[in-house]
């Protein structure tokens, strides 16, 4: 790392954190998660360390996802969570505070920016800006924004999905729904308790997710041996699942993807409308890789849809690029110190 290493773009998720410094690409990609020693109130792991925690701490030690539905629930934590990535990312001895890009929601309140500002700067930002997450999917899946085109975005993340259509640089039409990666999890759960009466953990959920999921039912299904523990007998048990049976149990959320989907085409002018037809729906984040979610999209909508290169990195990808050139997006950033 060099000294001079003083721009970093941090895609703050509720799942997980990426940090990109323009020139290196991502340098860091750990889970948004943070352990803390209830004894004396110390950080004991942030990231990767903290995730294994989840699920296995003594009760002295408490696992805080301090980011619920992609804005901050827990101020303090996440100031502690953003400073040990700042550090990590630009060493701890380096003479100069960085300009910190930090990508937020669609749909965040003025208030939660502001958190969102403030913790950066406490964690050691020398300027903050703070800029919506559709724009920077966008920039970072290479779509020209400032053309006067409609785009559509759609970034599915671990805690919210964000639609937005964008023109000219802006926002023109978006909203932000609470139904992303960690509800289809959570779908998955509930479907394997109520059907096998296994208990499992998000962690499983996730593989089974990542493993076997799908968007839309295949005839060649796949199938995936899930470890749990029994409700009846509280001993650990494992049973089997197949594709077309996570399709059925996380249908509800995915539905609501769509129906988000459909409400910003209901707002949006016919010119861009029409844009977005020839373009096609731009998918990007993480739980964008669901297998067929673009296929679910299309059958739909009517719209063709294709998912980004690197989903999970654009809107990483995104703060380098916007902090690279920031005088081209001034427009479209919100806040600055």
């Amino acid at each position: 790392m060099s000294v001079f290493t003083t721009k970093l773009g941090i895609d703050l998720g509720t799942a997980n954190t990426l940090v990109y410094v323009p020139g290196q690409g991502i340098v860091l990609n750990e889970p948004s998660v943070v352990a803390v020693n209830l004894m004396d109130n110390r950080v004991v792991a942030v990231g990767g360390e903290a995730k294994d925690m989840v699920g296995k701490a003594p009760d002295t030690i408490m696992v805080y996802k301090p980011m619920k539905d992609g804005v901050i629930a827990d101020y303090r934590i996440t100031e502690a969570m953003l400073r040990y990535y700042i550090n990590k990312a630009i060493g701890r001895f380096n003479l100069f505070k960085p300009d910190v890009m930090i990508s937020v929601p669609a749909g965040v309140t003025s208030t939660e920016r502001r958190a969102v500002i403030e913790a950066a700067m406490r964690a050691g930002a020398k300027n903050a800006y703070v800029v919506k997450e559709p724009i920077l999917a966008a920039i970072g899946a290479g779509i020209p924004i400032y053309e006067a085109c409609g785009h559509m975005v759609v970034d599915i993340g671990g805690g919210t999905t964000d639609v937005a259509v964008i023109s000219l640089g802006g926002i023109v039409s978006s909203t932000s729904v609470k139904h992303a990666g960690n509800k289809i999890d959570q779908a998955i759960a509930d479907y394997i308790k109520k059907t096998f009466n296994l208990a499992i953990g998000d962690k499983t959920a996730e593989e089974v997710k990542i493993s076997v999921g799908s968007a839309v039912p295949i005839e060649d299904e796949m199938s995936y041996t899930i470890k749990g523990r029994d409700f009846m007998t509280g001993l650990p048990r494992s049973a089997e699942v197949r594709t077309n049976e996570i399709v059925r149990a996380i249908d509800n959320e995915l539905k609501e993807i769509v129906r988000a989907i459909k409400a910003v085409f209901q707002d949006t002018p016919p010119e861009l409308s029409a844009d977005v037809i020839d373009q096609g729906i731009v998918l990007t984040g993480g739980s964008s890789q669901l297998r067929n979610l673009a296929e679910l999209i299309f059958r739909k909508t009517g719209v063709k849809a294709y998912v980004a290169e690197e989903a999970l990195y654009c809107v990483a990808k995104g703060t380098g690029i916007a902090l690279d050139h920031i005088d081209v997006y001034k427009r479209s950033i919100i806040s600055k110190r």
